[in-house]
């Protein structure tokens, strides 16, 4: 029995165990993979106040687990795969176990979008759904691919410019929806260029890409690229994960909260990119967590 357990270990997560510890309560983060979520996975953390130099989501999400450890937050790494709600008592359910508390913080962010397209799922791995962190370098010196017009889209292309003899964005409205600061950087970097008004509609290949097929959002015609060996960077935005709370009523898949973070159900609070709201960065999904955690102590 806890106090609060926190479902998801990202910065929303992380701060409302932090700020829930330091209030005498004793908290458990369950987490599915690693520590830092979905910014965990990028190639730099930018825009974060007090970031150190060359701040990676790795080193990022590397100082969030040892500051949680060293406040005294328990962590568990498993697959929650129920939870019960209503009640006095929250149950979470695992794969490899059961836990209950009084309160609970719904911080398990969102996963990456997939497009669905033909090709997609039997070339995952292979070329496709790369993650430029982990991916860039093993592509050096080949043509990359990066899907998407926002600013996570756009900051991995630039990121990914180092290594890739071109790098094309792909986005299927006739402008960018990054902010300027990155667009004044595109600019700048003479490897990449801009497919805009398309959509990648199929990747084909076998052990790699051979082809892609670009589809013209204005003509509508479809054009068949050979470029066997490159690599696709899919940045299509995000889905929230919240199939394991079937209680809740959402907006859009989102879970809508008060200005203390709390649920519809009481003693139940959300945080983080998983809520309704207007801004998804890592700053807000910080503050998101300290209020919760702040609010469920009392």
């Amino acid at each position: 029995m806890y106090d609060i357990i926190i479902i998801g270990g990202g910065p929303a997560g992380i701060s409302a165990g932090i700020y829930a510890v330091s209030r005498g309560k004793k908290t458990l983060i369950i987490e599915k993979s690693q520590i830092g979520g979905i910014i965990g996975k990028v190639s730099t953390v930018t825009h974060y106040s007090a970031i150190v130099e060359n701040e990676s989501g790795a080193t990022f999400a590397e100082r969030l687990k040892r500051q949680a450890l060293h406040a005294g937050v328990e962590i568990r790494y498993e697959n929650v795969t129920k939870t019960e709600l209503q009640g006095d008592i929250k149950t979470v359910m695992t794969e490899d176990g059961c836990y209950q508390a009084q309160k609970l913080i719904l911080a398990n962010g969102s996963t990456p979008r997939k497009l669905d397209i033909p090709g997609e799922a039997g070339l995952t791995g292979k070329g496709m759904g790369l993650n430029a962190a982990r991916d860039g370098a093993l592509y050096a010196g080949k043509n990359m691919y990066v899907v998407g017009g926002a600013d996570g889209a756009v900051k991995e292309a630039l990121y990914l410019s180092q290594f890739a003899k071109t790098v094309t964005i792909i986005h299927f409205e006739d402008q960018l929806g990054c902010i300027a600061e990155f667009k004044n950087k595109l600019k700048d970097t003479a490897n990449i260029t801009l497919r805009l008004s398309s959509r990648l509609q199929a990747v084909h290949g076998s052990e790699q890409i051979e082809t892609l097929d670009i589809a013209d959002e204005k003509s509508g015609k479809t054009e068949t690229i050979q470029d066997p060996g490159c690599g696709v960077f899919v940045y299509t935005g995000t889905v929230p994960n919240t199939d394991i709370y079937p209680e809740l009523a959402l907006e859009n898949g989102y879970i809508p909260v008060n200005e203390k973070m709390e649920t519809a159900i009481p003693g139940v609070y959300a945080a983080g990119d998983i809520r309704v709201k207007q801004v998804r960065q890592a700053a807000t999904a910080v503050a998101d967590g300290a209020i919760a955690a702040v609010n469920a102590a009392v």
